[in-house]
């Protein structure tokens, strides 16, 4: 059974694939509504880079679904359409993953504060990222990916959410973190310990980090210090990084690039995995010959694309 395979590969090099966004920029595929809704509109290009990513030799891909609980699909009008698209997507990914790679549902923030920050209760939360979670599961995921959140609260209604459709799921959590005065702190002001914290004992697979505005050098201190949180804890818990190419520059056209190039993005997953981070990605501005040259450095050649 491929989940019950994932479950045990945690205890290994895990490598994910990159960016989704960055990528539908950098082929110019025009986002006419909503990101996730591709899927449905437009499947051969989620398709192609999901294919892209397996001949760079990913072992597990990202579902396009980082959008799709039927919170953050509101603000297009598409709440009533979460089941379609996130079926939609996992199929896709499981197309192009084929029988030897992993699927994770890629779960991200609603794009609303909890009360008493915000108007939408934890309860509201669970609800919307269980709805997501049972398509995703119904399509065939093998586990999920929590990612770029910012709350606690919200965090844990999206675990919360995902065990209340299956309970023995794997699932990996990740925060986005800024380098601050005070240390790295989400932009909710979440440090890395409250984070370890508050995951530890829950039955998660793996907590880390992705995203955020975080330089290479960053990434690495970044990793360090989940390293001590999560040995502190006396817990077994793995770690996952997803960092971005580098820090965002804006064009003229105030769009982003990123100028990290794949030689140097691998090479500093390299020194994070030698930290003691197991499962290893990219953010945005990562592309599939980032992941492939991850790959290569710490597995070796992959073979023509």
């Amino acid at each position: 059974m491929i989940r019950r395979s994932l479950d045990q590969r945690m205890d290994q090099l895990l490598i994910l694939d990159g960016a989704m966004g960055s990528q539908l920029m950098a082929r110019g595929i025009k986002v006419e509504r909503c990101p996730d809704l591709l899927c449905v509109q437009d499947p051969d290009s989620i398709l192609a880079i999901h294919a892209d990513y397996i001949n760079a030799g990913a072992d597990a891909i990202l579902t396009n679904t980082f959008g799709a609980n039927p919170i953050a699909l509101a603000r297009y009008g598409l709440e009533d359409r979460c089941r379609q698209i996130n079926h939609a997507a996992a199929v896709l990914a499981k197309r192009a993953a084929g029988p030897e790679r992993y699927v994770l549902g890629d779960i991200g923030p609603s794009g609303q504060l909890p009360e008493p920050l915000g108007t939408v209760s934890v309860e509201q939360l669970q609800s919307a990222f269980a709805q997501q979670a049972d398509a995703l599961l119904a399509a065939g995921v093998d586990g999920f990916i929590i990612e770029t959140m910012t709350s606690l609260e919200e965090v844990l209604a999206a675990v919360d959410g995902i065990r209340q459709v299956d309970p023995d799921v794997p699932v990996l959590v990740s925060m986005a973190f800024d380098a601050t005065a005070r240390g790295f702190r989400t932009m909710m002001g979440v440090d890395v310990g409250s984070m370890v914290s508050a995951l530890v004992g829950r039955g998660i697979q793996a907590v880390g980090f992705n995203c955020g505005s975080a330089s290479l050098e960053e990434y690495v201190a970044l990793a360090k210090e989940f390293v001590g949180a999560v040995r502190s804890a006396g817990d077994r818990i793995r770690l996952i990084a997803e960092p971005n190419a580098g820090k965002a520059e804006l064009q003229q056209d105030d769009r982003p690039t990123w100028k990290v190039t794949a030689n140097e993005f691998a090479l500093t997953l390299q020194r994070i995995f030698y930290e003691g981070v197991s499962i290893l990605g990219g953010c945005c501005g990562t592309g599939p010959d980032h992941i492939r040259a991850a790959v290569e450095l710490l597995r070796g050649p992959v073979g023509p694309s």
